[in-house]
C-alpha cells in the first residue's frame, strides 16, 4: 500500500542536513509544505527574505512547494487529509508562539501524528541544564555544559531517493506573493547561504575574533538570517569547526553558543519576551509622554547627533541589519541616554531585522539594558562617542552611513570638534549627564532591595 506523509517547512528552508526528511524517509511520497501564517507582520525586510527563501526552496524542489495560506490549525489538517497522510513531520518549536500553534495543530489532527525531529539549533531548548535539573541562567556556565553535551553529526539526506508529490491538484495552493523593496537583502536560500559559509569559513573567519567588533570592517559572517529561517543548521557550521581551536573558531562557536542560550532562557520563561527577566527593574522609572516619543523618534530616524548611534540606525532602515556592536550601543543610548523602555527598541528592531529573531533579540535587549540574564551591570553605560572611536577607528562606518558627515576626516567624525556640519544635528542630549540620571535611577530600585 502506498503511503503519503508530510513535512511541514517553518524554519528549516532546506534540503540537506534536515531530520524531518530523515524521519519521512520510509514514505513512498512526500508532501512539502509552507503555511503563509497570518500571526507574523506580513510586510518589511524578514517577511520579503522569507519569500524570497520560499521561492528558492520551491526551486530546489522543482516547482513542488505547496504554500498554503491561513492557521495553520485549520490549513494542515485539511492538507493532511486530503492527500491521506499518514504523518506530518516538523522541526520542533520551542518559542511561545510556536509551541501553542504545534499543540492546536496537533490536537485539529487527531490520529495523524505530528512528528517532531530536531529544531533549529545546535542543542534543542531545555537539553541543557545544571545538575539540579533547573535551567542555567548565566552564559558562562551554559556554554561549558553545552560544550561538554556537545550535538549531533549533521543529518543525512538523500533527496533525490524523495519523491515529492506535485500540489497542483490542490485548491489551497496559493502563489508565492511578490516582493518588492529597495532593502539591500543579503541572496536568500539554502544554496546562497552555503556559498556565504564557505567563503566566511575559508577566508575571514581566522580574522572572526579581531574583526566581529569593527563595522567598519564588515567582518561579522552575516549569516544571521539564513540561520533564522534554517537555509543552513547551526549543527553544519559546528561540524565545519570540528577539531579547530584557533580564535576565530571559538568565538564563532561561542556566538553560536550565545543563540542557543537564548532559545534555552524564552523556552524556560516565555514572559521574558516582553518582561524583565530580572523582575526588580519592573520598577525602574522610564521617561514617558510627547518629549519622550519624540526623542524615540529621532533615535529610530538616526538623527540623535551622535554619529556612531546615527550609523547603525541608519544602516538598519537601508539594510534590514544591524552590526552587533553597534545594537549594543544604539541599545545603550536608547535605556540609558534617552531612558526609554527597552521593548521600544526591540519592537522596533523587529519590525525592521530580517534576521529578528524573537529570543536573541528580546534579551540581546535586555543585557544592554541591565535587566537581563548575564546583564550587563547597570552602570555600564556606554559612551557613544568613546565607542565610535575604538570601533571604528578610522570614521569609515559613520561616513558610509551618515552621508552628511562624509568630508569630515579620520576619527574626528566621532566628535566633531568643529561642531555639526550643515544638515546635521547638535547632539539631542549631554551624555554624562544622562548618564547620571540613570545611574540615579538605578540607585533608586537598589534602595528598595
Amino acid at each position: 500500500m502506498s503511503t503519503t506523509e508530510v513535512v511541514w517547512f517553518r524554519r528549516d528552508l532546506r534540503l540537506s542536513d534536515l531530520p524531518t526528511l530523515s524521519s519521512a524517509a520510509d514514505a513512498d511520497h512526500v508532501v512539502a509544505l509552507f503555511v503563509l501564517d497570518d500571526t507574523f507582520a506580513a510586510t518589511g525586510p524578514r517577511h520579503t527574505f522569507l519569500l524570497r527563501c520560499l521561492r528558492a526552496l520551491d526551486d530546489d524542489l522543482g516547482g513542488r512547494l505547496l504554500v498554503a495560506h491561513g492557521d495553520p490549525a485549520t490549513v494542515v489538517p485539511k492538507i493532511a487529509r486530503e492527500f491521506d497522510a499518514g504523518a506530518v513531520h516538523i522541526s520542533a518549536d520551542h518559542a511561545p508562539y510556536g509551541s501553542r500553534r504545534d499543540r492546536a495543530v496537533e490536537t485539529a489532527l487527531g490520529e495523524v501524528p505530528l512528528v517532531r525531529t530536531g529544531s533549529p539549533y545546535a542543542v534543542s531548548p531545555g537539553r541543557v541544564l545544571k545538575n539540579d535539573g533547573t535551567p542555567y541562567r548565566v552564559f558562562t556556565p551554559f556554554r561549558r555544559a553545552w560544550l561538554d553535551h556537545g550535538w549531533r553529526s549533521p543529518a543525512t539526506t538523500d533527496v533525490s531517493t524523495v519523491s515529492w508529490l506535485d500540489p497542483d491538484g490542490t485548491d489551497l495552493r496559493v502563489d508565492i506573493p511578490d516582493d518588492d523593496t529597495d532593502i539591500m537583502l543579503p541572496p536568500a536560500g539554502e544554496q546562497a547561504a552555503l556559498r556565504r559559509w564557505r567563503e566566511f569559513r575559508d577566508d575571514e573567519l581566522e580574522r572572526y575574533d579581531t574583526d566581529r567588533d569593527r563595522p567598519d570592517l564588515d567582518g561579522t559572517s552575516r549569516l544571521s538570517a539564513a540561520l533564522k529561517f534554517g537555509c543552513l543548521h547551526p549543527r553544519t557550521l559546528l561540524h565545519d569547526l570540528r577539531g579547530r581551536s584557533d580564535p576565530g573558531a571559538v568565538t564563532f562557536r561561542s556566538e553560536l553558543c550565545w543563540r542557543d542560550f537564548y532559545a534555552d532562557v524564552l523556552h524556560h520563561r516565555p514572559d521574558t519576551a516582553y518582561r524583565n527577566y530580572n523582575p526588580r527593574f519592573e520598577s525602574i522609572r522610564y521617561d514617558t509622554g510627547p518629549d519622550a516619543e519624540r526623542a524615540f523618534a529621532t533615535w529610530q530616524q538616526g538623527r540623535t547627533g551622535f554619529p556612531i548611534v546615527d550609523a547603525g540606525m541608519r544602516q538598519l532602515l537601508a539594510e534590514g541589519w544591524m552590526h552587533n556592536r553597534l545594537r549594543m550601543i544604539v541599545a545603550s543610548f536608547l535605556t540609558k541616554d534617552l531612558h526609554l523602555p527597552w521593548w521600544w527598541g526591540a519592537k522596533h528592531f523587529m519590525t525592521h531585522l530580517v534576521d529578528g529573531d524573537l529570543a536573541s533579540n528580546q534579551h540581546g535587549w535586555q543585557w544592554t539594558a541591565g535587566c537581563g540574564t548575564d546583564a550587563a551591570p547597570y552602570f555600564r553605560v556606554f559612551n557613544p562617542t568613546s565607542q565610535g572611536e575604538k570601533f571604528d577607528p578610522k570614521g569609515d562606518y559613520v561616513r558610509r552611513w551618515v552621508p552628511e558627515l562624509g568630508d569630515i576626516t579620520g576619527k574626528s567624525v566621532h566628535r566633531l570638534p568643529d561642531g555639526p556640519p550643515p544638515g546635521y544635528p547638535e547632539p539631542m542630549v549631554d551624555h554624562a549627564h544622562e548618564r547620571q540620571v540613570a545611574l540615579a535611577r538605578y540607585g533608586e530600585i537598589s534602595a528598595r532591595d
